[in-house]
C-alpha cells in the first residue's frame, strides 16, 4: 500500500513538467532526415520503344533492355511546424532544405552509367492523429500530400565516340504520403521526435538525341523518409 502511494505521488509530481500538447499549440522541430528512394524504372525498354530508329543504337547510352535508372539516397537537415487543432489532431508542414540525389544507369553495359544528380525540394503537409497526447511517449499516424519541386534536374548521357545528350526530369509532381512516429515529451515543453514517412512520387524522364526531348522512362521514386530530431512547443 505504501509503495503504491509513493509511486502515485511521484507520478503526480513529475507529470505536470512534461510538454503535453493542447489545442492551439505550435511545435517547431529540427530533424536529421534520411531520404532513401525505392525507385521503379523501365529505362531500357522505354528508350528502345522511343528511339528504335535513331542512326546509332541508343543502347550505347544505357547498356541493355533491362537497364533501369537508380536514384541515390541522401541525409539532409529538415525543419517542420505542427499546429494542434485539438490535443489529438495536428497538422504538420515539413520544409526540407532540398535533397540532392545522384542518378545512374543500373546496367553494367552502359558506357558511362553516371548521369549526374538532381536536387529536389519536397514540402509535405500531413494530418496526424496523436493517440496518447497526455503521456510521456505520444505515438501518432498521419497522411497527406507532398509537392516535389525539381530545382536542378539536368542530367547528361555521355557516350564516348558518339556524343553527350541532355536528359531532363519533370519539374513539379504531387504525391501521396503516409507517416508514423512518436514524440517523447520532456520538461519545459521540449520533446524528442522519431518519424517515418513513405512518399509516392512519379516523374517522366526525357532524352534529346538531337530531335527534341522524348520520353525514355516513367520513374517512380517512392522514397522512405526517416527522421530524428528535437522540438519545442509554443
Amino acid at each position: 500500500m505504501k509503495k503504491s502511494l509513493l509511486v502515485l505521488a511521484l507520478a503526480t509530481a513529475i507529470a505536470p513538467t512534461f510538454a503535453m500538447a493542447e489545442a492551439g499549440d505550435i511545435v517547431v522541430r529540427l530533424r536529421a532526415t534520411h531520404v532513401n528512394p525505392s525507385e521503379s524504372s523501365n529505362l531500357g525498354r522505354q528508350t528502345d520503344a522511343t528511339y528504335g530508329g535513331v542512326p546509332f543504337s541508343a543502347a550505347v547510352l544505357y547498356g541493355d533492355a533491362n537497364a533501369q535508372l537508380q536514384v541515390g539516397s541522401n541525409t539532409i537537415p529538415e525543419i517542420d511546424f505542427s499546429y494542434y487543432i485539438t490535443k489529438n489532431i495536428a497538422a504538420e508542414l515539413i520544409l526540407a532544405l532540398g535533397t540532392r540525389h545522384d542518378v545512374k544507369v543500373s546496367s553494367a553495359g552502359a558506357v558511362n552509367p553516371n548521369l549526374g544528380s538532381v536536387n529536389l525540394l519536397p514540402p509535405t503537409l500531413t494530418a496526424q492523429w496523436h493517440f496518447m497526447p497526455d503521456t510521456m511517449i505520444d505515438p501518432y499516424v498521419g497522411a497527406g500530400v507532398a509537392f516535389v519541386l525539381g530545382m536542378d534536374r539536368s542530367l547528361t548521357a555521355n557516350a564516348p565516340g558518339v556524343g553527350s545528350f541532355p536528359i531532363r526530369v519533370d519539374r513539379n509532381n504531387w504525391g501521396g504520403v503516409i507517416q508514423a512516429g512518436f514524440d517523447i515529451n520532456l520538461q519545459d515543453k521540449w520533446l524528442v521526435n522519431f518519424d517515418v514517412k513513405k512518399l509516392w512520387v512519379s516523374t517522366d524522364v526525357e532524352l534529346d538525341l538531337g530531335t527534341g526531348f522524348k520520353k525514355i522512362d516513367s520513374l517512380d521514386i517512392d522514397p522512405w523518409v526517416v527522421s530524428i530530431g528535437i522540438g519545442k512547443k509554443f
